[in-house]
């Protein structure tokens, strides 16, 4: 399958942190990769310097074969992100938001595609609340249509069902899922919930400390470790890291 994002020996320093130690890996189209490790491991560093926020001390990051660094606005324009901890313009509309980052990301015909996200996450009938009286989980419907409204390539996702109800959760989990099979989309997915991690993911990457510590599917890591899932798989995995001879 095509490769759609590869990162080269990414490294990045903060003062006296160093928050990623050169990290290489690859993102295939239409694979969902899920990123897992305990806090302070370098997820949110790692999505900040995919998506141009952060700028690494090392390494390479590429694109559809392009350079972030020389092609950010090309790049960008084919992607998108989505997290439960940035919020949208609490002034606008429900509606108003995606006519806004529709017209930012220069999107055809984008009251119709605005329409069609909505009703697709059910937030319809609220296109016109503004957006500071959303709940919690309608908040996070209204950035994944948001993340959508472009039909991205690629989609990064920051734990995007932290917080939400196990309802909510589970009917995002299941939009993400089909929309990557209908689209070939491809997904990085950060999340502390393993379960959903194991479910969701073709393959996973372990950061510990802004390292790789393992990589596979779900099922090939269990295997490698002894593991009956993936939960069993993060606490061997970051024990044998932490004693070599255990």
């Amino acid at each position: 399958m095509e490769v759609v994002l590869e990162v080269k020996g990414l490294s990045k320093e903060f003062a006296e942190k160093r928050a990623l130690s050169g990290l290489s890996f690859r993102l295939r189209r239409g694979e969902f990769l899920g990123i897992i490790g305990p806090n302070g491991a370098g997820k949110t560093t790692l999505l900040n310097c995919l998506l141009g926020l952060v700028t690494p001390t090392e390494g390479e990051i590429r694109f559809f074969g392009l350079e972030l660094e020389k092609h950010r606005t090309h790049i960008l324009s084919r992607i998108n992100f989505a997290s439960n901890y940035v919020g949208l313009p609490l002034s606008l509309t429900v509606f108003e938001n995606l006519l806004v980052y529709g017209l930012l990301y220069g999107v055809p015909g984008i009251r119709t595609r605005a329409e069609q996200l909505l009703r697709l996450l059910d937030l319809w009938e609220m296109r016109d609340q503004k957006t500071r009286h959303l709940s919690s989980g309608q908040m996070m419907r209204l950035c994944l249509a948001k993340a959508l409204i472009n039909d991205p390539e690629v989609l990064l996702l920051d734990e995007p069902t932290a917080g939400l109800d196990p309802e909510m959760a589970e009917k995002v989990r299941r939009l993400i899922r089909e929309y990557q099979r209908k689209r070939g989309l491809s997904v990085i997915f950060t999340s502390h919930n393993l379960r959903e991690m194991e479910d969701l993911s073709d393959r996973v990457i372990l950061l510990n400390e802004g390292q790789i510590l393992t990589e596979g599917s779900p099922e090939d890591l269990c295997r490698r470790f002894g593991g009956r899932d993936l939960e069993e798989v993060f606490f061997k995995a970051l024990h044998r890291k932490e004693d070599p001879h255990g």
